[in-house]
């Protein structure tokens, strides 16, 4: 009796699950085909009306927490989205209910245009834009910031996570610390409703500056905002480097027990507190420890023209080849409304945020595995929403930062690689290289003196002969460039090896004369120009070998001359000169 009891309960209770699940598969039906009603509601009913446009994938920095140490890919230009793209994007998130638009990056100070950009931005405000924002690290902004003012920017944000110009480098790998502190002080007189200062906090490195932050609240009305350190595709982050917007708080209490919670605006991502007397104020962003992804209303359009609908999301939906491929207003819009109601509760913990999918925070795109799934309303658009990487151009056609042209040495994975010659046929290449070491007059005419049109110097010294013990300098520099020439494969990782049909090095001895019309070159200038030729039949140019063989021939005249002019020579102007031969065809250098 007992087990036919137990018996129908599962029953009911497996019926009941069923039921349940029946239930929310077509509730998540309905939320998913919802009307789009003129302003972005997710699913658990918040508005956004905060955009974040990134304006470039740029940066004049390479801060470590942003950027991998490796760089990153860049997106081919015409994969950007132009002025009047961005624009349209921006005009058609304001008309449904966006009133705050943040410019960010990369650096957005190093787009082409922002100025005007700015000013175009600002034209939106007849649509419903109350707010026009920057993020921005300063470096080039001083000079520039009373236009963008006068062009519509209200609010601003620097990032600056150190005070200390020698850490400011660690931490950027650039200068520029000062010129961040003179946009600061820039700032600070002109009409703009609030400046903040970004403070990236980590363990270790900067967490002791965080009363010296708070200090700076004292006099100036500035916003300091501790940030936890996050986690991104490649910035090496770690869980033990983060510190807990709990314990800076602990901090400051110690040294301010007045220290007073402030408050916070609607949808503001940062916990404001005050020190009463201080004109100015400090707070949390608490992405890690304490998130705020209840009242989140942010949405970001990246510079390749990808919504995201959440910092910490991989997925993304292209907003620019749906309008490439000629949508309306009205079916951009409904894209958009239907990757916000994606948009999840909240982000995943710091233990299980996707690093490996995600883009680098720089670039807030490429190889991202998921989309969003949805039952779009487009189908009469004929374009389905699929896999970004089906979109986007394969790797072969993006550029690693910094660099507009695709480099040969890396293979589709940006890993380093031997270029493929097997389908080239042999043929005669040369190749020609100069170079020049700044030498003293004194070893000039210790090495001159070697010749036997020269007579050996009356005032040789002690360094001299020591000199000249190691042979006639410019002999053994010859021999070695020869040599170097050889062995350039065993030296440069990826350079096939050749066999050399001839290298010819020539070293001549020269003096420049000076010029009395320039203050820094009145005395007379003493040098030995190196200049040499490989020859080769063979599938790929000597060129390298030409740069190494100059290079290993200057080297050996400083080693022979350290003796009489170590601290005082100078290696330069190496340059390839000319080369033929090949599919690249001949090339001779004019200057």
């Amino acid at each position: 009796m007992l087990c036919r009891r137990v018996a129908r309960l599962v029953q009911r209770r497996f019926i009941a699950s069923i039921a349940h699940t029946r239930a929310k598969e077509r509730i998540d039906v309905v939320d998913s085909t919802r009307p789009f009603t003129g302003q972005f509601f997710d699913t658990f009913n918040r508005k956004h009306d905060y955009l974040r446009i990134s304006l470039t994938e740029k940066c004049n920095l390479r801060c470590f927490y942003c950027m991998p140490s490796e760089g990153v890919e860049l997106s081919p230009d015409g994969n950007l989205l132009t002025n009047s793209e961005v624009l349209r994007l921006a005009r058609l998130f304001v008309q449904s209910g966006v009133t705050k638009i943040r410019l960010t990056g990369g650096e957005p100070t190093v787009r082409k245009g922002i100025m005007e950009l700015m000013g175009d931005f600002n034209q939106l405000r007849q649509h419903g834009l109350k707010s026009l924002a920057m993020t921005t690290n300063g470096i080039a902004l001083h000079r520039r910031l009373p236009g963008l003012v006068d062009n519509g920017l209200t609010h601003l944000n620097l990032s600056l996570d150190t005070l200390d110009p020698f850490k400011f480098e660690i931490i950027t790998r650039r200068r520029g610390h000062d010129a961040v502190l003179k946009a600061l002080d820039v700032a600070l007189r002109l009409p703009i409703e609030t400046v903040k200062l970004n403070v990236v906090v980590i363990r270790g490195l900067n967490d002791s500056e965080v009363l010296d932050f708070v200090g700076l609240t004292r006099e100036k009305p500035i916003s300091v905002r501790f940030i936890e350190f996050m986690p991104f595709t490649g910035n090496k982050w770690d869980k033990k480097k983060m510190v807990p917007s709990t314990e800076i708080l602990e901090r400051i209490r110690t040294q301010y027990p007045s220290v007073q919670r402030a408050s916070d605006e609607l949808n503001d991502t940062a916990r404001s507190w005050y020190i009463p007397g201080f004109a100015g104020n400090f707070g949390f962003i608490s992405s890690m420890s304490d998130h705020f992804c209840g009242t989140c209303n942010r949405l970001r359009l990246t510079t390749d023209g990808q919504i995201k609908v959440c910092l910490f999301d991989p997925k993304e939906i292209s907003l620019r080849d749906i309008m490439r491929a000629g949508a309306s207003d009205h079916e951009i819009l409904q894209v958009i409304h239907q990757a916000v109601l994606g948009k999840k509760a909240k982000h995943a913990g710091m233990e299980d945020i996707d690093v490996v999918t995600n883009r680098p925070m720089i670039l807030i795109g490429h190889h991202l595995p998921k989309l969003i799934p949805t039952r779009s309303p487009m189908s009469k658009l004929r374009l389905p929403l699929v896999n970004i990487s089906a979109l986007n151009p394969g790797p072969a056609q993006l550029r690693v930062y910094s660099t507009k042209a695709q480099l040969t040495h890396l293979d589709e994975h940006g890993r380093a690689s031997m270029v493929d010659v097997s389908d080239k046929n042999p043929a005669k290449r040369t190749a020609t290289a100069t170079g020049r070491i700044f030498i003293t007059k004194t070893a000039y005419e210790l090495i001159t003196s070697t010749y036997p049109e020269r007579k050996e110097s009356s005032t040789a010294s002690k360094a001299f002969e020591k000199a000249r013990r190691k042979g006639d300098a410019l002999t053994v520099a010859q021999l070695a460039g020869i040599m170097g020439a050889k062995r350039t494969a065993d030296l440069i990782p990826l350079c096939h090896p050749l066999a050399l049909s001839k290298v010819d090095v020539r070293l001549v001895p020269e003096v420049t004369s000076g010029d009395s019309a320039n203050t820094s070159r009145q005395k007379d200038r003493h040098s030995v120009h190196c200049s040499v030729t490989v020859t080769c039949e063979g599938k790929t140019g000597v060129e390298m070998e030409a740069l190494t063989a100059v290079s290993v021939s200057l080297l050996t005249v400083w080693d022979m001359l350290k003796a009489v002019a170590g601290q005082e020579m100078e290696i330069g102007e190496i340059i390839v000169k000319a080369k033929a031969g090949g599919r690249s065809g001949d090339f001779n250098r004019t200057q």
